[in-house]
């Protein structure tokens, strides 16, 4: 069986995607990111990818997100190779108004999802204004 597609460009295309993906430079994955009340929200797509071979690590402030999908070894002859393959990462440097202590991860359907809370000390704040006692006037004598 032969696998043929009509673009012409397509080549070009798996050239890009292997030098992006190679286990010398890791490719990168998608990811949206939004603040959703006291928290902002990354989503990263990782379709295909095991959850206990993603890798989550902060250091300092920086973040590093790693997975990988595994390359398939058999005795076969591949005919279509489009989705990419290897080692991905991904590094965000995160602010410091966010609490770092209890970042919530969650996998499914292919999408992981971090959730990091804003820190206390970077809520807003309400600051109370007391009143105090009026300076007593000095008397004047003349």
């Amino acid at each position: 069986m032969l696998l043929r597609t009509a673009d012409p460009f397509r080549e070009f295309d798996r050239l890009s995607q292997q030098l992006a993906g190679t286990t010398n430079r890791p490719a990168v994955m998608p990811m949206d990111a939004w603040r959703e009340g006291d928290a902002f929200v990354l989503e990263f797509d990782l379709p295909g990818i095991a959850k206990e071979s993603i890798d989550l690590d902060i250091e300092r402030n920086v973040l590093t997100v790693r997975a990988e999908r595994v390359v398939r070894n058999g005795d076969w002859e591949m005919l279509a190779t489009e989705r990419p393959r290897g080692l991905f990462s991904r590094q965000l440097v995160l602010g410091d108004n966010l609490d770092l202590e209890h970042i919530d991860a969650a996998y499914a359907d292919g999408v992981l999802r971090l959730t990091i809370p804003v820190a206390e000390k970077a809520k807003p704040r309400k600051i109370e204004v007391r009143s105090t006692a009026a300076p007593e006037t000095a008397a004047i004598t003349t």
